[in-house]
């Protein structure tokens, strides 16, 4: 699993729909598109939609840090850029630590969550991609 910061708590998702995690670059814009889609980018010669995921969960916008990433992830055949306020770790989280129907988390859609783990007084709470990132959401941003 990676993990990555938003606000003061901890997420993961698993390493397998991860492409890469990327320092901050320049965003451009696209109009008509949702709060927190923030543009697109051209990473290596793919465009890439970009989403922060603060905004994507209803939180406030955070300032861009040295410690900012982008978590570039493939799902339903499309690469997806996250912003998230920090990804600092790859840890293995084995099955029988994660909790899959939780109660309420923090202050996101408990329909995101796929379960949470503690693990040495860390709790992260373990997002499905495939919820976040509605397919309906990810044609909105393309064809936009």
């Amino acid at each position: 699993m990676i993990v990555f910061q938003l606000k003061e708590e901890e997420y993961a998702v698993s390493v397998q729909g991860i492409g890469s995690i990327e320092r901050m670059i320049p965003i451009t814009r696209v109009p008509q598109t949702p709060e927190h889609v923030k543009g697109v980018i051209n990473l290596r010669g793919v465009v890439t939609p970009i989403i922060d995921l603060r905004l994507r969960f209803g939180f406030e916008e955070a300032e861009i840090t040295d410690a900012t990433r982008i978590l570039i992830v493939y799902i339903n055949g499309m690469e997806v850029g996250l912003i998230v306020d920090s990804a600092n770790d790859v840890i293995d989280i084995p099955e029988n630590m994660i909790e899959v129907n939780p109660e309420v988390i923090g202050s996101i859609d408990v329909n995101y969550i796929e379960g949470v783990a503690k693990i040495d007084n860390r709790l992260f709470i373990l997002l499905d991609l495939h919820k976040v990132l509605s397919l309906e959401a990810l044609e909105e941003i393309v064809e936009g």
